[in-house]
């Protein structure tokens, strides 16, 4: 499989950790959409939130969710606000085909996103 983010989990492409707690990791987006952009990602690779399977799928994306605010209290955005995103397939964005949620802030947020 040629997936930068199994790469990554696997230490085989560089990345600028934030958190790594053997599930789920987080990392500094290389390409960053705002002052603070980090990526959440799940070790286990599910191409996209349309293949999600099962209670143990449902409980990792629950798990994703909670690292977010979790980093984004770590980066000290919990009191100023930020955005969690999630891409899905081509038309939604999703140019990774490993699912991961943007976690976004350090900036005024507009809507609508685009």
């Amino acid at each position: 499989m040629d997936c930068i983010f199994c790469k990554i989990a696997e230490g085989k492409s560089p990345a600028n950790f934030v958190l790594n707690d053997g599930d789920v990791f987080a990392v500094r987006d290389a390409h960053p959409m705002a002052p603070i952009h980090i990526l959440i990602i799940p070790q286990k690779h599910i191409a996209s939130l349309t293949d999600l399977d099962g209670t143990d799928d449902r409980g990792l994306v629950g798990k994703m969710v909670s690292t977010a605010v979790e980093v984004a209290k770590k980066v000290s955005l919990s009191d100023r606000g930020f955005r969690l995103v999630w891409n899905c397939r081509e038309e939604g964005g999703q140019t990774v085909d490993h699912i991961h949620l943007h976690l976004l802030g350090g900036r005024q947020m507009k809507w609508p996103p685009g």
